[in-house]
């Protein structure tokens, strides 16, 4: 984008082409921002403003960032993006736990999110699936076999989900086979999350569930977010792709947590458990 063109950008649209670059790189700083779309810097800290307000982007000193910290979860559109074979290999694993005739509920992580694309095949049906996640609502909306059911509850754009008092009493209502479900960090024993009305929806999943799967890249090893919200016990099985390193699995093993290390394409798989 030439200096004259983003100067003659509206506030809105500029901001929006602004998010979709730091989206897209993970980060930049307020020069390059300030060169790129070619107003001053006191522009560009209003505009990182607005969308930090937003929760798209968080602002550090100098600059401005997509990715997650302990108390920020990244825009779905930024985690649509990252992590991709690590979650596709996780998916592909638990896969092989549904079984047709299922009932299964996906929450609205994008790990999650990849279990529902390969739903789409069509290869294990007729299945219930239940889910907030409004992705995995549009891709599985048309699928023939598969009785979705849609929580409802307050549209969260920063997510593309149904939060709230609402969907915590939908899927209260209900019993599933298996819920499988994300989470932001694990350390300790425990899963965390970043947001506090992300976690109560979470726990009333795992509530309304027979079986527990917490699927996670291994970025997520050895990290901790604000909001505590479950001990790993309340898993059945923690699934977590083959980059996880020695140290993190450790820590699993020490706490007791059944897990699988699911292969990338190009590895082979290595189990663990305890």
């Amino acid at each position: 984008m030439s200096s004259s063109s983003g100067a003659q950008q509206g506030p809105a649209a500029r901001q929006a082409a602004m998010a979709e670059q730091v989206l897209a790189d993970g980060s930049a700083t307020a020069a390059e921002l300030a060169e790129r779309f070619g107003v001053s810097l006191m522009t560009i800290h209003r505009d990182l403003d607005e969308l930090e307000r937003q929760g798209i982007v968080r602002k550090f000193r100098g600059g401005v960032t997509a990715q997650p910290s302990g108390v920020f979860e990244s825009n779905v559109q930024y985690r649509l993006k990252t992590m991709r074979a690590e979650k596709a290999a996780v998916a592909e694993h638990a896969l092989r736990m549904v079984e047709p005739g299922m009932a299964i509920l996906l929450d609205d992580s994008t790990s999650a999110l990849e279990i529902a694309r390969r739903l789409r095949t069509g290869e294990v049906t007729p299945l219930t699936v239940v889910t907030n996640f409004l992705e995995a609502i549009n891709l599985l909306s048309d699928q023939r076999g598969i009785h979705l059911m849609a929580l409802g509850g307050d549209y969260d754009p920063l997510h593309s989900s149904f939060l709230g008092v609402s969907c915590v009493e939908a899927v209260e209502q209900l019993r599933v086979d298996v819920c499988f479900a994300s989470t932001s960090a694990v350390h300790g024993g425990y899963a965390y999350h970043q947001e506090q009305h992300i976690v109560s929806v979470k726990r009333a999943m795992l509530d309304a569930a027979a079986r527990n799967v917490l699927l996670i890249d291994h970025t997520k090893l050895g990290r901790v977010a604000l909001h505590r919200v479950v001990p790993l016990s309340r898993f059945d099985l923690l699934l977590v792709d083959d980059g996880a390193s020695a140290e993190a699995l450790r820590d699993l093993d020490e706490h007791k947590v059944r897990y699988e290390v699911c292969a990338t394409k190009g590895s082979d798989d290595r189990a663990g458990a305890t």
